[in-house]
């Protein structure tokens, strides 16, 4: 049986940790390391990457898109020329956090080449050594074309529905989860402006200790992603734009996270606030 080639773009955290774990489990992994940055390059040797022309993803069976949100539409529109002269084109799967509405512009980017596409969406963290790993969420059409992934290592869930199901699923999750953490930022900010944050971690402690354990996690990895979630919080604006409150609260958090990127490149006297909170 032909080994099974997987594209994956590009070479982040989350990125390099699948194509890892799909390179231990026999599949040959492509990746284009055109213009990218050292720790990027580290990530994609770690992983097994092989480098390739932008072009050359084309010849995969299937290429998973990775990318911060605001790359999503662009990374489908540079590669188009590619699929539209491949022999035989790939399955392209948008796994980027982006709202229904983008993921459909994506979408007809794509099939306009004659390659099939699936909506993605991945709900965990990037696989370590001692997990399964997050959950690749795939709606569409062709989204059992992306079974074989699941014999390579990767947990692969069909969603009955269209293209845009999947990233709604994305869209509504990362709005709880990056919400509440916003949440809890924002408050404990507040509260060590006025003197209280000893003793608003001290409560929570006694009241709401899963409060304490779930920001403890995020804040571990939160402040260097801030500048990626600043886009994926405009998606869920997007994507929440019929209710005019709900889209009002998450372009403020986007504009709080953009914050804290920059404070975290800075000063860090928010995140370094936050840090400690989160650590207890």
């Amino acid at each position: 049986m032909p080994r099974l080639v997987v594209a994956v773009f590009a070479q982040g955290s989350m990125g390099a940790g699948l194509a890892g774990r799909l390179t231990r489990h026999g599949a040959q992994v492509l990746t284009c390391l055109d213009g990218r940055s050292a720790s990027s390059r580290a990530r994609a040797a770690e992983a097994g990457m092989v480098d390739a022309p932008l072009s050359a993803l084309a010849d995969a069976d299937i290429i998973l898109s990775i990318t911060p949100p605001a790359e999503a539409l662009a990374f489908a529109r540079s590669l188009a020329p590619a699929l539209a002269a491949a022999a035989r084109p790939p399955v392209f799967a948008d796994c980027n956090a982006i709202s229904p509405e983008t993921v459909r512009q994506a979408a007809h980017v794509v099939t306009a080449t004659g390659a099939p596409f699936v909506d993605a969406s991945i709900i965990g963290l990037p696989p370590g050594p001692d997990d399964d790993g997050p959950v690749i969420y795939a709606s569409g059409p062709d989204a059992a074309r992306l079974l074989p992934l699941g014999d390579h290592g990767l947990r692969i869930k069909l969603l009955q529905g269209p293209v845009g199901a999947a990233s709604a699923l994305k869209m509504s999750y990362a709005g709880i989860t990056k919400g509440f953490a916003a949440i809890m930022s924002m408050m404990t900010l507040a509260a060590a402006r006025s003197g209280a944050a000893e003793a608003l971690r001290a409560e929570l402690a006694i009241s709401q200790p899963g409060f304490l354990k779930t920001y403890g996690r995020q804040t571990q990895g939160m402040f260097p992603k801030a500048y990626r979630w600043v886009a994926e919080m405009q998606e869920i604006a997007d994507f929440a734009s019929g209710d005019p409150e709900a889209r009002a609260i998450y372009e403020a958090v986007s504009r709080f996270y953009g914050r804290l990127a920059e404070d975290y490149e800075g000063e860090q006297a928010e995140t370094g606030i936050l840090g400690g909170f989160g650590r207890g």
